[in-house]
């Protein structure tokens, strides 16, 4: 079966639309097994769901050469015969459209006229695939919900996405996001997912003249996401003793207009409301109001960076690195937040770590918590790139070349970055 299962992968990434193993690929679908938006029990889309009905998230995978993967999905599903059978198709077409999203990235898979480092082909076709997957209705039980988890991992890079062995290279391990913000403008990419996809696998030299792996992940811009541990399977793979653990982590987000900062302070809370997640999903914590995410383990307020921030903050062009030390917290013995521009005071609550109080603040939390309990020798924090401009006036216009040439400078920084750590040493 793992022969199969690689055997349909590396079919996939040549560019055959079916990643099925070659016996279930032509197996006729169930006429039971039906996948339709008009039927009773398909379930209503989410918010971030409904969002497809929009016809330019159709256009993303299609100018990017992934909507095979869009359109192959449903009968795929429909030729699965038992629930063993659904979570290792959902497991080889979620490893695919990664790898697929990777190889074009990174030059190695052609299709479409979008950038090759556009972070948005992958999201939304995931997307599509999601709400595909919601209407499947076999004739056996399944846990949509489990499948779903098992689809999400694999097509962000949870899964067969180890680092290679290799003595004296290095390792380093970071994370991304999806695009946000998109009832404001649906056409956003984020500068973070696309640099995920572009270094991951890649090995570079270092400032010193070493070399070092890098893998990365993409994550979800979702509070339920992260309350059920998708960080904690992300990075505890990475943070784990053995040949494959990472010498150096580091998570990535979209932050300030024109700058980079390095946050010196990740807080333990959330504090982001009224700004909904991409499910429209709040938090249930204001600055005023802070609360702790449900199933974070126990840690201090705030966590201090462990990044060698001197030699990345190095760095200065196109867009100058800073490393920010400002948080916002709750004074021991006060009530109210203050903001302060040198970290916290002992015994505060926290409010909001350099980033805020939002996702880019918890997985800078959640994973260095977790380095702490794991690797507390490890170097680890969080990198906020510049925001990325550039659309064209016009709706209707998916790219440009001032949104192109912003998004390969943003992420070819982070790679100048990534490569003055020295991977922590």
């Amino acid at each position: 079966m793992m022969f199969l299962r690689r055997a349909a992968l590396a079919a996939a990434l040549l560019g055959v639309t079916a990643v099925l193993p070659p016996a279930a690929a032509h197996a006729d679908p169930s006429p039971a097994c039906r996948d339709s938006p008009a039927t009773a029990a398909a379930p209503a889309p989410d918010p971030e769901q409904s969002r497809l009905a929009d016809p330019r998230t159709t256009a993303f995978p299609e100018r990017a050469g992934l909507d095979s993967f869009v359109r192959r999905f449903p009968a795929a599903l429909c030729a699965t015969r038992d629930a063993a059978g659904a979570q290792r198709l959902l497991d080889t077409w979620g490893e695919a459209l990664w790898q697929a999203a990777v190889n074009r990235a990174q030059g190695r898979r052609t299709g479409g006229d979008l950038p090759a480092g556009d972070d948005r082909p992958l999201y939304w076709a995931r997307l599509a695939m999601a709400v595909r997957l919601a209407r499947w209705q076999p004739e056996f039980p399944v846990d949509h919900a489990a499948l779903k988890s098992r689809f999400e991992d694999a097509s962000r890079g949870l899964t067969s996405n180890a680092f290679r062995p290799a003595p004296g290279v290095r390792r380093i391990f970071v994370s991304g996001f999806d695009p946000f913000g998109l009832d404001a403008e649906l056409r956003r990419a984020n500068p973070s997912g696309s640099a995920a996809l572009r270094l991951n696998g890649r090995r570079i030299t270092l400032a010193d003249g070493t070399t070092a792996e890098i893998r990365a992940v993409v994550l979800p811009v979702r509070y339920a996401d992260f309350d059920a541990g998708i960080v904690e399977r992300a990075y505890g793979p990475r943070l784990a003793a053995g040949p494959g653990s990472a010498d150096m982590i580091t998570s990535i987000s979209q932050g300030y207009p024109g700058i980079f900062t390095l946050e010196a302070w990740a807080g333990r809370a959330r504090s982001a409301d009224p700004y909904p997640d991409n499910a429209d999903a709040l938090s249930g914590g204001t600055y005023e109001h802070p609360v702790t995410a449900p199933g974070l383990g126990p840690g201090a307020e705030f966590l201090r960076t462990s990044l060698p921030t001197g030699a990345m903050t190095g760095v200065q062009a196109p867009y100058p690195v800073r490393l920010n030390t400002a948080v916002t917290e709750i004074p021991a013995g006060q009530q109210g937040p203050v903001d302060r521009a040198d970290g916290p005071t002992p015994g505060s609550r926290a409010v909001a770590g350099g980033g805020g109080g939002y996702l880019s603040n918890e997985v800078a939390y959640r994973s260095n918590r977790l380095r702490l309990e794991l690797r507390p020798d490890l170097p680890g924090g969080h990198l906020h790139t510049p925001v990325l401009t550039g659309l064209p006036a016009d709706p209707g216009q998916l790219t440009g070349a001032d949104f192109e040439r912003n998004e390969d400078a943003i992420t070819a920084e982070v790679l100048a970055v990534l490569r003055a750590s020295n991977a922590g040493r």
